[in-house]
């Protein structure tokens, strides 16, 4: 897993707060939505979304977008790594915070250019049946209308974006962030996302490891690039505790010459 640095999500309008590196740490947590046993989880996941560039997505008729993307192993990760015949549009992964709300890392909205040039996907995840050809229903896909709020501040480790979407999202339900107080040390997290730009991914099993700064806490979380954004929660309330931006380097040579992810 590749980041750890989460941003309290407490100060999403003003501040926001990290976690670090993405890389995996002891077992490999990552399952699909559709494997994992926790009903609160697979309900959390509905309100989380992808973001793909508008050229990955080609619409049908105006009932399904196929979505393209390179596989993991097209990419230089080893065969035989998990997911690795999955595709990896996503660049980046937000969540829903209101009707027309989004909620990312700042660092994946830089400009009006990233608003633009990239949609906002609901449910690009595997299904029990789902190949390698991916489409979801076009009602899925959203457009970036406006970027309210964004930092990116190396002093303060700011690294948040507030966005409007062209439109209400009618089948989901806003989460529930966190708005005073910290989450507590050692507190259960659960993280969900698009790690290397996979379909939706489910990481439980983690815990805060450090959450004495007023920006941020430090994770044990299973995450990778692509999980920039996704939201953190409480494993046990679902309440969103932070915002998923950084972390450890994700994969690692083997002697094949192809890589792995790395193990902490």
């Amino acid at each position: 897993m590749f980041r750890s640095g989460i941003f309290i999500l407490a100060m999403i309008v003003s501040t926001a707060s990290f976690s670090k590196n993405k890389v995996v740490y002891g077992i490999d947590n990552r399952v699909e939505v559709y494997e994992t046993e926790n009903v609160l989880h697979s309900d959390l996941a509905k309100s989380t979304a992808a973001m793909i560039n508008k050229n990955s997505i080609t619409m049908n008729d105006g009932e399904d977008a196929v979505i393209e993307g390179s596989t993991l192993e097209a990419r230089g990760i080893c065969s035989n790594a998990r997911f690795s015949q999955q595709i990896t549009a996503a660049s980046c992964s937000g969540f829903l915070v209101g009707p027309n709300l989004l909620v990312t890392a700042g660092h994946c909205i830089t400009s009006d250019y990233d608003c633009q040039n990239h949609k906002w996907v609901f449910d690009y995840k595997v299904s029990e049946t789902q190949g390698i050809d991916f489409s979801v229903p076009a009602s899925n896909v959203y457009s970036c209308k406006n970027i309210i709020q964004r930092s990116l501040d190396r002093s303060s480790r700011d690294d948040f974006a507030l966005i409007e979407l062209d439109r209400e999202v009618l089948d989901r339900t806003p989460l529930e962030f966190r708005k005073e107080g910290t989450v507590a040390d050692g507190a259960p997290l659960v993280v969900i996302g698009h790690p290397s730009g996979l379909p939706t991914k489910v990481a439980d099993g983690a815990n805060v490891r450090d959450n004495s700064d007023s920006v941020y806490f430090v994770a044990n979380l299973d995450t990778f690039g692509g999980n920039s954004g996704s939201a953190v929660f409480d494993a046990e309330t679902g309440l969103v505790e932070g915002i998923l931006v950084r972390g450890e380097t994700d994969y690692v040579y083997t002697s094949r010459g192809c890589r792995v992810p790395k193990v902490c």
